[in-house]
C-alpha cells in the first residue's frame, strides 16, 4: 500500500479547524430520478470552494521550519493555487504562485484574496506548462519547496481526509462512490481510505471525454502523456497524471467513466436550477456519470463528491451553449437565401415549426450574387424535432450546410 491510512488520520488532525468538515447531503431529486439513495459530499462548501485546501495545507504542515522559511511554490490556474494561497496565509508562510497569463482575472483575484500579503502571483506564459516550467526554475534558484497539485504523498493524504469524513458521516453501507479524476490526487486519497475501511464499495473515477489521461494510462499499463486535450473541464483536464496517483488508481478503482464535456454542462445547469448548487465543471463530473450506471444503482446507496464550486460567471453562456449542443437542441446552418424580397418570410412560414426559435442570425446581402449566405442558429424543443426541421428545408428546396458536425468550421464561425 503506497499510502498508509494512519497518515490520512494524522492529516485529518492537522486539518481540524482549517478545512471545513463538509456535509454529506441526501439529494431527493437525484434519488427519485435514479431509484437510488444519492448523497452529495459538498466540497464546494469549503472556504476556498474546493477540496484542494486539504492537500495543500497538509503538505505544508508536514514541512520543517527550515523548509517553510524558504517559502513554497506552486503552478496552477485554479483551485490548487487558491488552496496553497490560503494555507500560506494561515501558516504565515511566503508563497509564490505561477499562473499562465490566460488565467481569468476572477481566479487571479481569488488567489490574491486568499493569500493576502503572504502570496506573490507571477503571470507567466500562455499555458499551464509554461507556468510550471517557470515555477521549477524558481524552486531551483531559491531552494523553495514545490507543492505539487496531485503527485505528492502528503497532498494525497490531505485529499484522503474527504474519504474519512464520508465514511464517518455515512450511517449506511456505501455501495458506490464516484469522484472526478484530474491528476489523481483526490481519487488516490479517497480510494485508499475506502479500500481499507469499506472494501466492498465500488470506487468509480470520472474523467472528461476530452482528457482521459488516467483511463488511457491504465489501458496502456504505463503513465501516458496525452498530446491534445479539451481544457474545458479545467479542474480535471490534465495531459499526464501523477506516477504515484497512477499506481494507486490502477489498483483501487473499479471503473473509470468518461463524460462528454457537453453533458457536464447539462449537469452544471441541472444542479444550479434544481438544487441551487454552483458546481464547477470538474465538480459536476461525478453526478454526470450517474446515467452511465443507472441500471446498476437502483435501490443502492451512492455518494457523489462535488469537488468544487469555483465557476466563473463569465462562462455561463458557453456552458449553456455546450449543453444545448450536446442535448441536440441547438443547430447551426449556413442557409443560402435567394436574394429577393420575401425569401426570409417564406423560410419562416414554410420551414420553422411553432416551437422552433431562431437565436442567431447573421446575413449580409451580396448584390452581385443570385444567392446570399446567412448563418442561422435554431433552438428546437426536443431532439426528435431535428429531422422534421431538415426535411422541411429540403422540401422547400432550401440550400443549406449543417455546421454542428463540422467542428473546424463550426468553431471558427461561432
Amino acid at each position: 500500500m503506497l499510502i498508509d491510512i494512519e497518515n490520512i488520520y494524522s492529516a485529518a488532525g492537522r486539518l481540524r479547524g482549517v478545512a471545513t468538515h463538509t456535509p454529506l447531503m441526501h439529494n431527493i431529486n437525484l434519488s427519485e430520478k435514479y431509484g437510488a439513495n444519492i448523497y452529495l459530499k459538498r466540497e464546494d462548501l469549503q472556504v476556498v470552494r474546493s477540496y484542494k485546501i486539504r492537500g495543500a495545507y497538509n503538505k505544508m504542515a508536514s514541512l520543517s521550519a527550515e523548509e517553510l522559511a524558504k517559502g513554497v511554490v506552486c503552478a496552477s490556474a485554479g483551485n490548487h493555487a487558491q488552496g496553497v494561497a490560503y494555507a500560506c496565509r494561515l501558516m504565515q508562510v511566503k508563497g509564490t504562485i505561477f499562473m499562465p497569463t490566460t488565467t481569468p482575472a476572477q481566479k487571479v483575484k481569488q488567489v490574491r484574496m486568499f493569500g493576502k500579503e503572504w502570496v506573490n502571483v507571477e503571470m507567466v506564459g500562455d499555458t499551464y506548462d509554461d507556468a510550471s516550467d517557470a515555477a521549477k526554475v524558481f524552486v531551483e534558484t531559491n531552494e523553495s519547496v514545490f507543492v505539487h497539485p496531485f503527485n505528492d504523498v502528503q497532498v494525497i493524504e490531505g485529499q484522503g481526509t474527504v474519504g474519512l469524513e464520508i465514511f464517518k458521516d455515512a450511517d449506511f453501507k456505501i455501495d458506490y462512490l464516484l469522484f472526478a479524476i484530474g491528476g489523481g490526487g483526490l481519487a488516490s486519497g479517497v480510494s485508499t481510505v475506502f479500500k481499507q475501511l469499506s472494501p466492498k464499495t465500488k470506487l468509480i473515477g470520472v474523467e472528461p471525454l476530452g482528457s482521459p489521461s488516467m483511463k488511457v494510462s491504465i489501458e496502456n499499463e504505463a503513465v501516458t502523456t496525452l498530446q491534445q486535450i479539451d481544457k474545458f473541464v479545467d479542474g480535471a483536464a490534465v495531459k499526464r497524471v501523477g506516477e504515484t496517483n497512477y499506481e494507486i488508481c490502477k489498483t483501487n478503482l473499479s471503473e473509470i467513466i468518461l463524460i462528454p464535456e457537453g453533458k457536464v454542462c447539462s449537469t452544471i445547469l441541472q444542479l444550479y436550477n434544481e438544487e441551487a448548487i454552483v458546481a464547477e465543471p470538474a465538480g459536476a463530473l461525478s453526478v454526470s456519470a450517474l446515467d452511465d450506471i443507472k441500471h446498476l444503482i437502483k435501490g443502492k446507496n451512492v455518494v457523489c463528491i462535488i469537488g468544487g464550486g469555483n465557476n466563473d460567471i463569465t462562462r455561463t453562456e458557453e456552458i449553456r451553449e455546450r449543453s444545448l449542443l450536446y442535448e441536440g437542441l441547438k443547430h447551426y446552418f449556413i442557409v443560402k437565401f435567394p436574394q429577393r424580397a420575401g425569401a426570409m418570410k417564406e423560410f419562416l412560414e414554410n420551414t420553422l415549426s411553432p416551437t422552433d426559435d431562431i437565436v442567431f442570425f447573421e446575413y449580409s446581402k451580396k448584390t452581385a450574387r443570385e444567392r446570399g449566405p446567412a448563418m442561422v442558429g435554431i433552438v428546437i424543443q426536443k431532439r426528435e424535432d431535428f429531422e422534421p426541421l431538415t426535411q422541411r428545408m429540403n422540401d422547400s428546396n432550401i440550400q443549406f450546410t449543417y455546421l454542428n458536425d463540422k467542428p473546424e468550421l463550426f468553431e471558427f464561425l461561432i
